[in-house]
């Protein structure tokens, strides 16, 4: 619907759609100056008073026989508030999603159009540390729940005329501001052709819970599938570095994580220390978080078979045998574990501060310690999964935690219920789970293994030298 000449209907046709007068923070200021009548709509919290104030003064100091003769949100624009960010508008619609995302509408009298100012002011927390992604050394900034503030963090980084961010709107409730990060000079335009059109085509009613909402919406990919499409950070600096290599990064309104695409497997086993320290440090790093990956992903159903088949273990091995016999089945004592880690976890996180660390150790020591005594478990099992668990925190993705974790359990009841031919049977399911699975943008996601490409995966796999401008050149 567009905007008339006539101010009445104009504010009839957005009182329709606005709850003018119903919702508190929704608020209508009346200006009258020299004659003529101005109508301002904005949010509270999100337009300072003082703001506001400088619009008034701004038409107020333009002379009688000047506001006179403006017929137009343009007119007013160029003659009295020129120096604040402004544009217009003249569809009702538009006005209001311009409005709900906290900017101010000035309607006034004789104007077929309106001026949308934005006076944004918006509430936010520090850029903290993240708590997930903490580094010995290097940054201490990470991104919040406000979109300017987080491209912000990572132009400050590249500070190169070719990094775009190109805004969009998704969810038709939410309308939810998204932001697309790239270098133009190196990103592959196919890619970002691909991510785009996705975007756009997306129908969705909310990304009330931001990026995973925006993930889910997008991905084909079957619910049973665990392992994450799509790589997550909180740390600018992570974030801008993947930028740099031709990576896009996806920036959501409200949500203080960026989701870089493309990701595969071996992207997740990256992290951000490796490179803040020397090369060969940064290699031992990645080599010890390689092997406590494949540590945690067999040492369980492993063991389950070491015991399944005691009687082909040499005698220098017997000293992993338990003494105490089973009362409960190995794996099922291994599966109980499993959901008794996830349920600490999720206990501790419902703690408050001041008692989760005495809560934690009540819950592993004394539930552990009753547990063995009671023989519903032996102490080998709380040994293996006390390692399992610890060693699952060297993965700076949670998400690919989990994915590990489900591979695990699949391996335990293969390995428990039908001995090595379940546990090989369950290494196939596995392998194909990752064979099918496809990223965000539909790439394999065991690239660059599958397909095989040694110079992108050295660098997934090793930490190489930072290649500088004459090195490239001698190359």
């Amino acid at each position: 619907m567009k905007l008339t000449s006539n101010l009445q209907e104009n504010l009839h046709a957005l009182h329709k759609i606005l709850p003018v007068g119903k919702s508190f923070d929704l608020l209508e200021k009346v200006l009258y100056i020299h004659g003529r009548t101005f109508y301002l709509y904005f949010l509270d919290g999100f337009a300072k008073d003082t703001n506001l104030e400088y619009i008034r003064r701004d038409i107020y100091a333009l002379p009688k026989e000047e506001l006179d003769k403006v017929h137009s949100a343009e007119e007013l624009i160029r003659l009295g508030i020129s120096s604040i960010e402004v544009s217009t508008e003249t569809d009702i619609d538009e006005m209001v999603k311009a409005l709900l995302a906290g900017q101010t509408i000035l309607l006034f009298d004789n104007s077929s159009s309106a001026a949308i100012i934005d006076l944004r002011t918006y509430p936010t927390r520090g850029i903290n540390e993240p708590e997930k992604e903490k580094t010995i050394r290097g940054a201490r900034d990470g991104f919040v729940e406000t979109i300017v503030f987080n491209t912000a963090l990572i132009r400050r980084r590249i500070r190169d005329p070719h990094l775009i961010f190109e805004m969009m709107n998704i969810g038709q409730v939410s309308n939810t501001d998204v932001a697309i990060g790239y270098l133009s000079n190196k990103v592959d335009k196919k890619l970002l052709k691909k991510v785009k059109d996705t975007l756009n085509q997306l129908h969705v009613n909310a990304l009330t819970m931001g990026d995973q909402t925006l993930i889910e919406s997008i991905n084909e990919e079957k619910w049973f599938n665990p392992f994450p499409k799509a790589r997550y950070t909180e740390r600018p600096d992570v974030a801008a570095a993947q930028v740099t290599e031709g990576k896009i990064v996806i920036l959501v309104d409200n949500s203080p994580t960026a989701i870089i695409v493309p990701t595969g497997i071996f992207d997740f086993l990256q992290d951000a220390d490796d490179y803040y320290v020397p090369v060969i440090t940064g290699n031992y790093l990645r080599f010890v978080r390689h092997i406590i990956f494949l540590v945690n992903l067999f040492l369980t159903p492993v063991y389950v078979l070491i015991v399944r088949y005691e009687s082909m273990i040499p005698s220098s091995l017997s000293f992993l045998l338990p003494d105490d016999p089973l009362n409960v089945a190995l794996f099922i004592q291994f599966l109980a574990l499993e959901f008794a880690v996830d349920g600490l976890k999720i206990a501790s996180l419902n703690t408050p501060s001041s008692l989760g660390t005495s809560l934690s150790v009540i819950g592993g020591l004394i539930l552990g310690e009753y547990a063995v005594k009671t023989g519903w478990v032996v102490p080998h099992t709380i040994f293996y999964m006390a390692i399992v668990a610890l060693s699952s925190f060297t993965q700076p993705s949670i998400e690919l935690s989990y994915g590990i974790k489900m591979m695990r359990m699949i391996m335990l009841l293969g390995a428990g219920l039908f001995g090595i031919w379940g546990f090989a049977i369950a290494v196939v399911l596995d392998i194909i789970l990752l064979l099918t699975t496809k990223t965000f943008t539909g790439e394999p996601y065991l690239y660059p293994l599958i397909p095989f490409n040694w110079s992108a995966l050295r660098t997934l796999i090793f930490r190489t030298k930072v290649q500088t401008k004459q090195s490239a050149n001698k190359h």
